[in-house]
């Protein structure tokens, strides 16, 4: 299976696949093809809860073609617990900052033609 395509798996599970660096032990998002540190390109893949705080996001009210029934929305990107990892997604029904500040809880619960989903925790 692709490192994509794992990856979608995983997250519609509430996952995140994630590849460790055999060479380096380098932690990355499963998707990666080399290592940032080392430049290896083998990798032992693990999963992890999809859990994590919002970093920073950005509020779509104005979105592009197709996914116009879904505005207002959130892409955000997540802390991901446990490691220095940041993964983006999806976030339904966020029309401005009072409705997600920085800092709460949030989790993967899917992946689909948005993308990675994430909810409040």
């Amino acid at each position: 299976m692709s490192g994509q395509k794992a990856f979608s798996e995983s997250a519609k599970s509430g996952k995140v696949l994630l590849a460790k660096c055999s060479k380096c032990g380098e932690l990355h998002l499963g998707t990666v093809m080399f290592c940032a540190k080392c430049g290896s390109r083998k990798f032992d893949s693990q999963e992890v809860d999809a859990r994590g705080t919002v970093a920073t996001y950005t509020i779509i009210t104005v979105p592009p073609d197709g996914f116009e029934k879904y505005a207002p929305y959130a892409w955000v990107v997540m802390a991901l617990d446990g490691t220095d990892l940041r993964i983006s997604g999806f976030m339904a029904g966020i029309a401005s900052p009072d409705d997600l500040p920085v800092g709460v809880r949030i989790r993967v619960t899917g992946d689909d033609e948005r993308g990675v989903i994430m909810e409040r925790d």
